[in-house]
């Protein structure tokens, strides 16, 4: 009974924590496109009113079951990832392989988002969809490599190893090539900032242009979720996790999680959506090169400390 109740606890207390920082990210993200605090900070509840009276809308011949199916699939993808996040010792859904499961959530995100594109039988969401695994192709190699670094210097995949190994030298420090990366492909799978094509104003708002409703609320909640997933789990990653003078260690992970998101969500408000031809060559041929190199420079400093 006392192991339910804790298991009950921990979920809704991620379920939580996920709405808290996807709030972060969507005020942040607001004031940075140009409303005021208050205007901010109230701009997510109008908004899930509005979309809660909004009636359902449906396309011709649409994939209904795979287009609502992926379209809600979304928001659990980030709980998930913020359930990885050690809040301490351990994180809410233990393991000593968090590095492979925050790699595999972001994968999901892929045909979750494809199948929110194709589902609606809309050459809008289509295109969308497109652009979409154009640019997830050409962030994901820089992301895994980015993956890659911190767990090399931690000799380890579990988020708690990895945060723990940080000691008084985040590798945000001496992986900054590894913690951009990291950072832009958190904005492309949230399709935000310079990342946003898929869901561009120039083509209708691509993959979200046809959800209405219910479904239109979930999804771009999501987006902010997941944007804010990706920064939490940046934290033992590349932010010392829960190190910290004075504050418990738990405290310490929820502000630097929350200062990063609200951090995160405000560049991308202020940055441009570029058009995905504009991205493909520095990401293919500058930044994965880079990040390459960082895995080197990691694996020479680990093996230059044996």
């Amino acid at each position: 009974m006392a192991e339910a109740l804790e298991a009950t606890t921990g979920a809704a207390g991620v379920l939580l924590l996920t709405f808290v920082l996807a709030w972060t990210a969507s005020a942040s993200y607001a004031v940075a496109t140009g409303r005021g605090g208050g205007d901010a900070v109230l701009h997510a509840p109008r908004e899930t009113a509005r979309l809660l009276r909004q009636r359902r809308r449906d396309t011709i011949s649409a994939d209904r079951l795979l287009w609502r199916l992926a379209g809600w699939s979304l928001l659990p993808v980030a709980v998930l990832l913020v359930a990885l996040v050690p809040l301490g010792a351990a994180a809410p859904l233990p393991g000593s392989l968090g590095v492979v499961w925050a790699n595999t959530l972001d994968i999901l995100v892929w045909a979750f988002v494809w199948l929110v594109g194709w589902g609606a039988n809309s050459v809008v969401g289509l295109v969308g969809g497109y652009r979409f695994l154009a640019l997830a192709l050409a962030y994901e190699l820089p992301l895994m490599f980015a993956l890659v670094a911190p767990a090399l210097a931690a000799g380890s995949l579990d988020l708690a190893v990895v945060a723990g190994a940080q000691g008084s030298l985040w590798y945000a420090v001496w992986m900054p090539v590894a913690f951009v990366a990291y950072l832009l492909g958190v904005l492309g799978f949230s399709m935000l900032g310079p990342l946003a094509a898929p869901a561009g104003r120039e083509s209708a708002e691509g993959v979200l242009a046809e959800l209405s409703g219910p479904d239109a609320l979930v999804v771009r909640a999501a987006r902010y979720a997941l944007l804010g997933a990706g920064a939490a789990v940046a934290v033992p990653l590349f932010l010392g996790g829960a190190s910290g003078p004075w504050l418990p260690g738990a405290v310490w992970v929820l502000l630097k999680a929350l200062l990063l998101t609200a951090a995160l969500a405000w560049v991308a408000g202020r940055l441009p959506a570029l058009r995905v031809h504009r991205l493909m060559e520095p990401l293919w041929t500058v930044l994965l090169p880079l990040v390459v190199l960082q895995d080197l420079v990691v694996g020479i400093v680990v093996v230059a400390g044996r």
